[in-house]
Parts: C-alpha cells; structure tokens; sequence
C-alpha cells in the first residue's frame, strides 16, 4: 500500500491490536497467532496493528518484531497491517525498515524510551524515522512523547509518509486544536485504554475512528458498538456500556498493565493458545479469569 492507501484504510471503519501470543517457554507463538490473526480478519476491521501496545511491543526484541508482522501479513488476507515502531531514534529506524522489508503497510511510532524531551528532539526523531522508510507513519501522542501543534505542522509539512495521529493523551482541547489546524492532512485515531469509553468524545472532536481493544475476543460486541456510535444511535451504545464496558473497566482497573492482561485473558477464553503476558506485566487471577468470562459469555464464539 501506498502511504495514501493507508491513510484511507486507517479511516474506514474500527481498528484493532491483536495480542501477541507466546508458548509456554515464552517464545513467539505463531501458530495460534495466525489462527487469531485469520479470525478477526473476518470481522469489518480495515487494519489490524501487529505487535503494537496491546501486543505487548515494548517486551519484544527488535528482531521479534518483523516475525510477528510478517505472521500477521500473511494471515489477514486482504486486511492491511500496521506495525508497531519505537524506542530511540536509531532503533526505531531499524525496526521500521525490518517491518517494511516483510510487508507492513505502514507503521505506528509509540513513545520513545523513558526520557522526557523538547519538542525539537521529538521533531527531529519523528522526521528521521519517517524519512528511513516509504510506507505509511502514524505517530502516537501519549507518556513522555506528546507533540505539539507548531511540531506536528512541520512534521506534516517535512514528510509526505505522516499520514495519521493517534492520542492517548486524553487532552481534547489538544486534539481538537491538531484536527482543526491540520484538517484532513491526517486520519485520527483515538487511542485511550478501552477507547469505546472515550470514542463519543473523540468523534465529537473530529477524530476518524479508534482502535478497539476488545475486538481482540469480542469482534462482534466491538463492531455493534461502533456501528451503533456511527449511526447515532446513543441509548444502544449506552446499553453496551452498562452491560459490557464498565464491569470490563471494573476488571480491567484492578491491577496495573491489566489494560493488556485482561484482553490477552479474553482471547485465552475465546480458545486462542495465547499464552500469558510477559513480564513486567501479570496475569489476571483464577478469580478475576472468572469474572472475565462470565461478562464474555453471551459472546462466546
């Protein structure tokens, strides 16, 4: 795809992270994470982001990263697929260029590691990055890695391949100043942690669409929520509010990193070889696997 093609597939409809999934050993499992993978390709989702946060990029080697997009191309048929990219600037050159040599059709920068920095060094890491490769970049504004919108324009106007921004800042006066400055030169994504409780908000401040986490183990739930958003229809959404994403909250709030561990319980529950999380995250108690797969029950595959 062309950075343009992945900019329109981006805005097309809802969007997903597939977790990624581990043997026993820990090991990259790409059995079951193309069984996945092929799963919920079959639902109306335009791109699916292999090895982003959700997929627990930031416990991946640089060198597992192209595996698992290379895995995740060949077994979403025609549905694009968007890597995960970050770290320092240098490393995220290599891994941008590794995923491009295996086929992504575009990728999305996380936060850099660790260390706060100026809006000039965050310009500069961005630009040399989307220089580094032809496809697609989505940048992520989130933690320690929020651009502004004097640095976005010149990003915009310095690298044709920006083609969408993510917020997982939760600032709408920002996101609303970035859509209204940078207009349709962007598609936007909403990016908060189990973002359906945040989407009415986003698309009331000109965001495109959101990446949905529990599509992971509840494609069907996350696609009637979203159609249901689109179209208006407010008491619907509410309904799946209530009876779905705030008890998921609940279970989800309990711990820290259970953003992660709860989904990669859904798919678990789904009968997806998952695996468990890796360290520094936790897995879900017996108990809390319980809770989890009473509220997806109704749901079940």
């Amino acid at each position: 795809m062309t950075p343009q093609d992945i900019k329109a597939a981006l805005g097309a409809g809802l969007l997903s992270f597939p977790v990624t999934h581990f043997d026993d050993a820990g090991n990259f499992k790409s059995d079951s994470y193309a069984e996945h993978v092929a799963w919920l390709s079959g639902f109306d989702a335009p791109v699916l982001f292999a090895a982003g946060g959700t997929g627990e990029f930031f416990s991946l080697t640089p060198s597992e990263v192209p595996r698992v997009v290379a895995a995740a191309k060949e077994a979403a048929g025609k549905t694009a697929i968007v890597s995960g990219c970050g770290y320092g600037t240098d490393i995220a050159i290599e891994i941008a260029r590794s995923v491009e040599k295996v086929g992504a059709d575009g990728i999305l920068l996380l936060p850099h590691y660790l260390i706060d920095a100026p809006q000039e060094g965050m310009y500069q890491h961005v630009k040399r990055i989307c220089q580094s490769v032809g496809i697609g970049v989505m940048v992520y504004n989130r933690d320690n890695s929020v651009l502004g919108v004097e640095t976005l324009q010149r990003l915009c106007d310095e690298c044709p391949n920006l083609i969408g921004f993510k917020d997982g800042t939760g600032d709408i006066g920002l996101v609303r100043q970035i859509t209204a400055t940078m207009g349709d030169r962007l598609t936007y994504l909403g990016g908060m942690p189990t973002a359906e409780l945040f989407a009415e908000a986003y698309l009331g401040a000109g965001f495109t669409t959101y990446s949905s986490a529990v599509f992971n183990f509840v494609p069907r739930l996350a696609v009637d929520f979203y159609k249901a958003l689109r179209a208006g229809e407010r008491e619907r959404c509410e309904t799946i509010l209530k009876d779905f994403f705030y008890p998921f909250m609940a279970i989800r709030s309990r711990r820290k990193g259970y953003a992660v561990s709860a989904v990669k319980a859904g798919v678990r529950l789904q009968g997806f070889a998952a695996g468990k999380v890796r360290p520094p995250l936790d897995d879900l108690t017996a108990e809390e696997e319980e809770m989890m797969a009473k509220l997806i029950a109704p749901w079940k595959r």
